[in-house]
């Protein structure tokens, strides 16, 4: 009797790690079935140069998308990562331009300077949402859009509404240098994906923010310190930011005062179709990183096969929305 019973059982059973396996892996069947698809579809989607090309534009919306990682998992949120972007971008490039009326007297300065006044624009950013999520209980919501505004409003003054050209060589390396072949911002991604992981996986520091997503009222019970937890994930999304807006200007050789615009957008799409839950206290950083070349593909493919970019937009939507989907059907059945 026991036999048989076991045996009836063995049709859920199987089942149920067909579930958890798409679950878990759903994220890389699916990247790797766009891959194909665009593989067969344009004969120059595999070649080396376009490879390179679609790894050099994910990295910018990689690391952003990063640091929105951290945010999420705590049940927050970061719309004003594209607008630190441009502020950090301008004003780090303000300190390495050979263009007299752009730049801080005295300049231009070492590279290693305006590196360290960049990722400092984004930490203080940062710190001061993390200050008012935090202490004040403001909804990140809230607090971020207003940081949307100001750091664009910031950028526009600090710029006088125009460009900063003119660069050095080797502040424009870190965007369109190469190591051993690779490009230098792709490298800086596995870096910032390294690290990132490594936080979140290994230290105690990662535990307490899955631990503060999950169930903030049982971490602050159990001795975690919420506000400062809440506080330091928004340091480390403005960090990225300003990082990934320093890469940004040395791409592009110049530093625009509407660079970035929309850019939360595309991280937040990233997170969400990497499978970290809005909810908190679920995702991972490699889902993060697959769910931004989904999008760096998908913008590329349809761009080889000759499709506007308006469609892309549609889709992208499309694929926020399913995932958010699964993400509610997820929590439910959990």
């Amino acid at each position: 009797m026991t036999d048989i019973n076991a045996k009836a059982a063995d049709p859920n059973a199987g089942a149920e790690r067909r579930r958890l396996l798409i679950q878990e892996y759903g994220i890389f069947i699916a990247f790797l079935i766009l891959v194909g698809v665009l593989a067969v579809s344009s004969p120059y989607f595999l070649t080396a140069g376009n490879i390179s090309n679609v790894l050099l534009q994910t990295s910018i919306n990689g690391i952003l998308a990063i640091g929105m990682t951290f945010v999420i998992l705590t049940r927050g949120i970061d719309l004003s990562v594209g607008s630190v972007v441009a502020l950090a971008g301008i004003v780090s490039a303000s300190f390495v331009t050979t263009t007299a009326n752009a730049s801080v007297a005295g300049g231009p300065y070492p590279m290693v300077l305006a590196l360290a006044i960049g990722i400092g624009v984004g930490v203080l950013s940062g710190a001061i949402v993390g200050l008012i999520v935090s202490r004040f209980n403001v909804p990140a919501f809230v607090a971020t859009l207003g940081m949307l505004s100001a750091a664009r409003g910031m950028t526009l003054i600090y710029g006088g509404g125009r460009p900063v050209p003119g660069l050095i060589p080797e502040f424009r390396w870190i965007g369109t240098g190469n190591v051993f072949g690779v490009p230098l911002p792709v490298v800086i991604l596995a870096l910032v994906f390294a690290v990132s992981w490594w936080l979140l996986s290994s230290t105690r520091f990662g535990r307490y923010i899955y631990a503060v997503g999950g169930n903030p009222h049982a971490a602050k019970t159990s001795g975690i310190n919420v506000a400062r937890i809440r506080f330091m994930v928004y340091v480390i999304s403005g960090a990225l930011a300003g990082l990934a807006g320093m890469i940004l200007s040395a791409r592009t050789g110049s530093a625009l005062p509407q660079a970035g615009v929309a850019y939360e957008l595309d991280a937040i799409a990233a997170v969400v179709i990497g499978g970290t839950s809005l909810s908190g206290g679920v995702g991972r950083v490699t889902g993060t990183l697959i769910g931004a070349l989904i999008i760096g593909v998908m913008n590329n493919g349809l761009d080889l096969m000759g499709i506007q970019s308006y469609y892309q937009q549609i889709l992208k939507g499309a694929l926020i929305v399913g995932a958010v989907m699964l993400d509610q059907k997820r929590s439910h059945a959990g």
